[in-house]
């Protein structure tokens, strides 16, 4: 989120964006920073089901 925010300043100070483009920019780079924070959970709960299904402590009678 901080690379995203740092990004939109830099366009704007040096008008390569203008006007509403700021705001849409600023929109379009959280939604992407969001697919990591998405794609992270994803693979810690992964990590759990996997934990979980080849656990240690599974009796077999």
């Amino acid at each position: 989120f901080n690379a995203s925010s740092r990004a939109v300043n830099l366009l704007d100070r040096t008008g390569i964006l203008a006007g509403q483009e700021v705001g849409q920019t600023r929109q379009v780079l959280s939604a992407a920073a969001l697919t990591y924070v998405a794609a992270a959970a994803a693979s810690i709960l992964q990590l759990f089901r996997l934990l979980y299904l080849f656990g240690g402590n599974r009796r077999r009678d």
